[in-house]
């Protein structure tokens, strides 16, 4: 049975996000409504059969991410999810036929980069201290709503308040704070370690869905922003969710329901309806108009701004300044369908071992990556890409026949804007076999093994889930793009510059990856508003 057309919330895209956010309007008594393009609920965190018998995570693809308070305010656990821990980090084979294991245990690390650099294995312990201590920053940060530059007394005092917490440190971690935030992971990465695969399997996390060097000033933060995370208690953890990524939003979405939320499917949204006094409800593809208190957008800013809202409603400024919105990861996604295991040459083997039960990244430099990045930009495509491979099937039996596995590739640098007349469509098979070749480079027997792929290049990321650019982070994680300025500066409290118009996307603060705190910290701010209305309407 159909809802009331009108809603207090009308929420723009049903990924983990607009969820999240919905769950929590729900708790506070607003009837809520979310309206998804596709056919299945869950944006890009989605698991999906990719060929007969074998399904995946199709586009997000691991977590550590996804905030504890998050899991436990929606109970998630109690709706199945259940996130299995790696056995280590990550496995780094060497083109001399050498590897390197990062663990979860710093022993177990320190005695693997040891036989490359004791020096190296000495600074460990300090670095990882290091790390936490920003990350702990960092973590406090991304709970908080952003104060807005030239904001009201509310904002004056949220910026007081930050400040006080950085003047809470000691003055070596205000300094850590500042390095990690501002200059580059080469750089820094540089300055601690001398071994090329420590400073790779350490600065691979800097160019994870970031079109950048790793020696670009800001790349250190982004590897910063993928290690504040935990998985099942433990800070810096990375696992797989049993069923994969899409347990997680169908948890959401279960949540959601009890909670009253009604969720559309195949509703494409193609104009949020304005007026003099904001947003009033949005259109549908098929021509109906839903009606609504307020519309909040789970999308790429620039998708929001610059397709779903006619251009007389913004001010010419504010859309000069998104239409500048940086967009593109360079990230390409593919989900192969394996007969057995990868048998690499530095460790054989077809048999499941902790090293297939890890994140399998093959770049073995700083350098190789930098190199990946300049090719990019020339080429379109890198001639010997980043990838990192998850086989989940290792640890979940759910995803694929008996004996027979699934494998998630993630790869960098594929260049959104070809050059030379070249099209993503018209190149897509080639660019998929150039990633079959750099696994099968480590792993001889892997193209054999391969029985289907899926493929997503930049192109397909936008098509099929709304990721502008193949951005997967609905923007790129560059300091002009962060905290007050994310999107604009003016705006980085979740509103739009149209009344009852939200924002709880990537593409506001604390950014991407599967987090769930843009919908968290959004509900909070359009409760407030709520709240604050009802006041105004009990005084009138």
């Amino acid at each position: 049975m159909s809802p009331p057309v009108a809603c207090d919330a009308l929420i723009v895209g049903g990924g983990h996000n607009g969820l999240t956010c919905a769950c929590y309007l729900a708790a506070a008594g607003l009837k809520v409504r979310v309206l998804e393009r596709r056919s299945v609920v869950g944006g890009a965190a989605v698991t999906e059969e990719f060929h007969p018998g074998f399904r995946n995570s199709t586009a997000s693809y691991t977590v550590s991410l996804l905030n504890p308070q998050v899991i436990r305010d929606l109970r998630l656990a109690e709706h199945g999810l259940r996130i299995i821990e790696r056995p280590i980090s990550n496995f780094l084979p060497l083109p001399d036929g050498d590897y390197l294991k990062v663990g979860v245990s710093l022993a177990a690390t320190q005695a693997e980069v040891a036989r490359f650099s004791a020096a190296d294995a000495a600074c460990l312990p300090a670095y990882y201290e290091m790390l936490e201590r920003v990350a702990d920053v960092l973590r406090d940060l991304a709970l908080e709503t952003p104060p807005n530059v030239g904001g009201g007394a509310g904002d004056f005092f949220a910026a007081i308040k930050t400040a006080r917490r950085f003047k809470k440190l000691d003055m070596a971690a205000r300094r850590d704070v500042l390095d990690l935030f501002t200059k580059s992971a080469g750089g820094l990465l540089d300055a601690w370690f001398e071994s090329a695969p420590l400073k790779a399997a350490f600065g691979f996390d800097a160019i994870v869905g970031n079109f950048a060097s790793p020696y670009a000033p800001g790349t250190a933060y982004v590897l910063l922003h993928h290690v504040f995370g935990e998985v099942n208690g433990k800070r810096g953890v990375w696992g797989h969710a049993v069923g994969g990524m899409g347990a997680i939003t169908q948890a959401m979405a279960a949540e959601a329901r009890a909670r009253g939320v009604h969720i559309d499917t195949d509703a494409e949204v193609v104009n949020v309806c304005v007026d003099a006094r904001g947003a009033q409800g949005v259109q549908l593809k098929d021509g109906r108009v839903i009606e609504a208190r307020c519309v909040v957008a789970n999308v790429n800013p620039k998708l929001l701004f610059l397709k779903l809202i006619d251009a007389p409603a913004l001010d010419p400024e504010f859309l000069r300044r998104i239409r500048g919105w940086k967009c593109g990861s360079a990230t390409f996604r593919m989900n192969v369908a394996l007969r057995e295991l990868p048998d690499f040459s530095c460790l054989p083997g077809t048999t499941a071992a902790v090293h297939h039960q890890s994140g399998i990244i093959m770049a073995p430099s700083l350098a190789y990556m930098e190199q990946a990045y300049f090719d990019a930009r020339t080429y379109g495509c890198s001639r010997a890409p980043v990838v990192e491979m998850l086989i989940p099937s290792t640890v979940d039996d759910t995803l694929a026949p008996p004996g027979q596995h699934v494998a998630s590739l993630f790869c960098q640098h594929f260049n959104p804007e070809l050059p030379g007349g070249l099209t993503w469509d018209g190149i897509r098979e080639d660019a998929a076999d150039l990633v079959i070749d750099t696994v099968t480079r480590h792993a001889p027997n892997f193209r054999d093994a391969v029985i289907a792929r899926k493929i997503l290049s930049p192109l397909d990321l936008e098509r099929d889930f709304g990721l502008v650019g193949g951005d997967i982070f609905h923007g790129a994680l560059t300091l002009d793009q962060l905290w007050s300025a994310r999107p604009v500066l003016g705006y980085a409290d979740y509103r739009a510059p149209v009344g009852r118009l939200y924002l709880c996307g990537a593409g506001t603060h604390p950014g991407g990856g599967v987090t769930g705190l843009p919908g968290r910290n959004a509900a909070r701010e359009i409760i407030s508003d709520f709240r604050r209305r009802k006041l105004q309407e009990r005084r009138t």
